[in-house]
């Protein structure tokens, strides 16, 4: 029963990976946006708008018009668009060998664990789950999951933020397999699990909210319905549900998690951020609270995506291995 939950929870989560993909590099690249102008704030200069004349001499009074206001950053349309512009079509698919990776590890974990743990408990509670169970199964899930997985999601991070680089300053790994040769090599080990504390509390939410949501919508349709609304539609309503939910809780600690994984820390020099609360601090203090939310639009457009291919693929595999036991 066990390995059972894993090698359906691993296929769906493959398929949903992929297929989303390109959603995902959109989301990476806008959550990276202004992030240069952390470590310097910007100087607006004020050019005088108002002069007049006192005692022989000029006086000019600054207009608050004249203080230039901060370009409007693009949307994810125009972020998509500006990839396939300057990379080409190929380059929304930077780095997919590294989600494929990232998935077979980190999903594949999370997904089979938290079938593990809602079936033990459920038995345990005479047949039925509460949610606070669901949420705890989630989060034990996600956590372990995601500790597995950190060194495929740090390269793939990487690959995907690659493109927005000078060409002097990409560092063009061929596949996950040479992202994550080079940066032990480069960068030591530690590197590969750069940011795990943020992985792993971004999955902790992730997998909680994700799949805690979907069990409760899907119950509470069927509850209303009856057994035979068990079928696509019920699984996209819910499926769509926990996708925004699980956006909304996780957006934050996935912008954070995004940029210390993709920072650059010159040898001798100390990184760009000590640590996620100071990223998190700097984030805020140079671009505002707001900041946290960068990519929110693309995350909803993906992690709903996402979500439904996810659990409605889940649905048909199990429906393909019904009654088959390994």
């Amino acid at each position: 029963m066990g390995v059972k939950g894993f090698v359906e929870g691993g296929i769906a989560s493959i398929v949903a990976g992929c297929s989303t993909h390109p959603l995902d590099l959109i989301k990476v690249r806008m959550q990276l946006q202004g992030e240069a102008a952390a470590a310097v704030p910007p100087q607006p200069a004020l050019r005088p708008a108002l002069a007049f004349h006192a005692g022989g001499h000029t006086v000019a009074l600054p207009h608050h018009h004249d203080i230039p206001a901060p370009p409007r950053k693009p949307g994810p349309v125009a972020v998509g668009a500006q990839i396939l512009r300057s990379e080409g079509a190929a380059a929304l698919f930077s780095g997919v060998s590294a989600t494929m990776l990232r998935q077979t590890l980190y999903s594949t974990t999370r997904m089979g664990l938290y079938d593990i743990l809602k079936t033990k408990w459920t038995q345990e509670n005479g047949g039925v789950l509460p949610l606070h169970r669901k949420i705890a199964a989630g989060l034990v899930a996600g956590g372990v999951g995601a500790a597995v997985g950190n060194p495929a999601d740090v390269a793939m991070v990487r690959m995907q933020a690659d493109g927005r680089l000078p060409l002097a300053e990409r560092r063009n790994y061929r596949s996950v397999g040479d992202a994550i040769g080079r940066m032990a090599r480069d960068e030591g080990v530690r590197s590969l699990w750069r940011g795990s504390s943020l992985t792993v509390n971004r999955a902790m939410i992730v997998t909680a909210s994700q799949l805690a949501t979907y069990d409760q919508a899907k119950e509470a349709i069927l509850a209303r319905r009856g057994p035979g609304a068990d079928g696509l539609a019920t699984h996209v309503a819910a499926s769509f549900t926990a996708g925004i939910v699980a956006a909304a809780a996780s957006n934050p600690v996935d912008v954070v998690k995004t940029r210390m994984m993709n920072m650059k820390v010159a040898p001798g020099a100390p990184p760009p951020y000590a640590g996620a609360v100071d990223c998190a601090l700097k984030t805020v203090r140079s671009e505002g609270p707001m900041a946290l939310y960068k990519g929110f639009i693309p995350t909803v457009m993906r992690q709903g995506p996402f979500t439904v291919v996810l659990f409605v693929t889940l649905e048909q595999v199990r429906k393909v291995f019904k009654g088959v036991e390994f």
